[in-house]
């Protein structure tokens, strides 16, 4: 094989791992963006800003985020998904560029957000369900997306541990 077709093959199989990286990452990016928007959506309510909110009657979306799982600490637990989505956002984002597409700080960083939030969700849904026996829609969506973001940055960390250290 030539040496320009070396570097063809090699060029490409670069990019390859560049698009993994971009896919498990965008990934993340895209949920925690949606989720983000929707928890703001949710503390806009909280504050009166955003007017009624859109969700079924009975025990549902004003009766959890009025209850004290609505609240951490004093602080409203919307407002904590809005800036933690954000930040997740901004990570995963840094992740795809080109400059860090096989860098691991993004997924590490990503993974020390991700993984509290799962557990902070547990907790959350637990008290949703069977201490309120509530349900908010709205919830959910943070729920599915924080699941997703956790299954595709043990994916991106799968890929990272194929690839080779930089100077390998």
């Amino acid at each position: 094989m030539s040496r320009s077709a070396a570097r063809n093959k090699n060029a490409s199989a670069q990019c390859a791992v560049r698009g993994h990286a971009a896919q498990h990452r965008m990934g993340i990016a895209l949920a925690s963006l949606v989720s983000g928007l929707v928890a703001l959506y949710l503390h806009l309510w909280k504050i009166g800003v955003a007017g009624t909110l859109a969700c079924g009657g009975g025990r549902g979306c004003e009766y959890v985020q009025g209850s004290r799982y609505g609240w951490f600490l004093g602080v409203d637990v919307a407002l904590i998904g809005t800036v933690g989505y954000a930040l997740l956002f901004l990570a995963a984002m840094a992740g795809t560029t080109e400059r860090w597409a096989e860098a691991r700080w993004p997924n590490t960083l990503m993974q020390l957000m991700i993984w509290p939030a799962v557990l902070f969700t547990v907790r959350l849904k637990y008290g949703e369900f069977v201490v309120l026996r509530g349900f908010c829609p709205w919830c959910v969506v943070s729920a599915v997306a924080i699941t997703l973001c956790a299954g595709l940055v043990v994916l991106d960390r799968r890929r990272l541990a194929r690839a080779p250290l930089p100077g390998d």
